[in-house]
């Protein structure tokens, strides 16, 4: 009898391991085939310089709103409010959403500004979508492109939906408090919508966002030469994460206008499009995916040319968590963010009506990205049930793993990193280079299995339907110094929205 159960899970652990190595090879293939597509588009835009970028300016650029939810962001609010009024664009104005801070981030304002009040009413009301209640609204004397939103505490969502109906202009920029502006970000996200040919609309679009840490941000802003590697080496898998995500994922899926996620850390959007979908969701954590989902969706429900893209160029930089235990958190509350946003649009999956978004984007974020984890925590455990048990096959295929899954993290990450190299350049001291290259290499020994476990903690969170919870990121901004953080002059704007 024992021999008969010794057989039979034997043939499970082969069933199982051939299921594992297919998953493997088709996530691989997926991900070779975006590599290609961003190629070809990193490849046709090379050439692009600053000059071209100033000679845009030129042109009549659309009216922009630039919003920046904040709570409790006293020391730090009035020098990100200087930096964004100083930014190189045409026509703009910046909406501050106080978000029900307990410290003084609206006093601040008011004082710094010299803001008078406009109303305790929302003047203009575009999404027609009640939000927390707002206390007032003040419109500075010094600068009449500045305003403040002072509101009940709502979340980034609310926040945001407060912003819009605010707003004057028709588009809007949502920014993540701890965003670091490159010096031309908006007029880079906001080349494709005046480039766009006639019968082509762009709905959203966004740009690669960098890490900061360890590098200088003076007065707010980011230069070439000032971009360095944290030895950190959670910080630095991090930079890998965001290089292969932005340079491989977003912009090959942008390309065959399948983009479900732009950044929250900066996007820029046609307000009256968001405004018919009903602006940003408030019950769910993964705020920013949804929105572009369901902004798909009315793109495919009107029959419509509009594309949502990504640029190549990195049009910001933010700061990246430190610890083990922030970054755990971190990465809990992402999956828990897709599974809501594929939950709520799972009518979308695999529906003709829907094109190659129900048949190809959201399929892969399904199988790859959220149930991606649960495979290769299995991958890992018959990798190591196949040393244990060292029976003929068992060892073979546990081989085939092994190798399965350095090729689908480590080589993917290494390519990712030499894109970097070849068409931004950003980190110029070869050292750099050498130690990205070499975590990249060492990525599946340690740090996607780590991931691994965390994705598949969140995912079973949410199937759970515990409540979420955002908590916080502690930051430390330093000049010099001997911790490897971001170093920040004192002028520069970061500011962490929570809920």
């Amino acid at each position: 009898m024992s021999g008969m159960w010794a057989e039979l899970g034997m043939v499970v652990y082969h069933i199982v391991a051939v299921i594992t190595i297919l998953y493997v090879a088709f996530s691989t293939g997926a991900y070779l085939l975006m590599y290609f597509a961003a190629a070809k588009d990193l490849r046709k835009d090379k050439d692009v310089s600053g000059l071209q970028y100033s000679k845009a300016l030129e042109n009549e650029l659309a009216p922009l709103s630039i919003l920046v939810p904040a709570y409790n962001e006293g020391g730090n609010i009035v020098s990100s409010a200087r930096s964004l009024l100083s930014i190189n664009y045409k026509q703009f104005e910046v909406i501050v959403i106080n978000d029900g801070s307990k410290d003084d981030t609206a006093q601040r304002m008011i004082d710094e500004f010299d803001m008078s009040p406009i109303s305790n009413r929302v003047p203009f009301s575009a999404l027609g979508k009640s939000t927390a209640p707002i206390r007032h609204i003040y419109r500075s004397l010094q600068h009449p492109n500045l305003v403040l939103v002072d509101k009940e505490n709502g979340g980034k969502a609310d926040a945001l939906n407060a912003g819009i109906n605010v707003s004057r202009y028709p588009y809007f920029a949502s920014l993540d408090g701890d965003t670091v502006l490159d010096t031309d970000a908006f007029i880079k996200v906001m080349k494709p919508i005046m480039e766009a040919k006639p019968d082509e609309e762009i709905v959203a679009t966004g740009g690669s966002v960098g890490i900061a840490n360890g590098s200088i941000v003076d007065t707010g802003y980011l230069s070439s030469d000032n971009v360095m590697l944290s030895r950190n080496p959670y910080v630095i898998m991090q930079v890998i994460e965001y290089l292969r995500g932005f340079l491989m994922g977003r912009i090959g899926l942008s390309s065959f206008n399948m983009l479900i996620l732009v950044s929250g850390a900066f996007g820029v959007f046609k307000k009256s499009w968001v405004i018919e979908v009903g602006g940003y969701e408030t019950e769910t954590i993964g705020e920013d995916m949804e929105l572009i989902v369901r902004l798909h969706r009315l793109l495919r429900k009107k029959k419509s040319k509009g594309r949502i893209i990504y640029i190549p160029e990195p049009v910001c930089w933010t700061e990246a968590p430190e610890s083990r235990k922030i970054l755990r958190r971190q990465r809990i509350r992402w999956q828990r963010g897709l599974f809501e946003s594929l939950w709520r649009n799972k009518d979308m999956l695999f529906n003709p009506r829907y094109g190659r978004i129900g048949f190809a984007a959201m399929p892969l974020f399904m199988f790859v990205e959220l149930l991606g984890p649960v495979v290769e925590l299995i991958g890992l455990i018959m990798i190591v049930l196949g040393l244990v048990l060292k029976a003929g096959a068992g060892w073979e295929i546990s081989a085939s793993l092994t190798l399965m899954m350095i090729l689908y993290g480590s080589l993917l990450s290494t390519g990712a990193v030499l894109f970097e190299e070849w068409r931004f350049h950003h980190y110029n001291r070869m050292s750099d280079v050498f130690r990205l290259v070499l975590h990249a290499l060492s990525e599946s020994f340690w740090y996607r299995p780590m991931l691994t476990v965390w994705r598949v903690i969140g995912l079973a969170q949410a199937i759970r339907g515990k409540k979420a919870q955002w908590g916080e990121m502690t930051r430390v901004n330093v000049i010099g110094g001997s911790s490897d953080t971001i170093k920040i002059r004192p002028e520069s704007p970061l500011i962490q929205p929570k809920k």
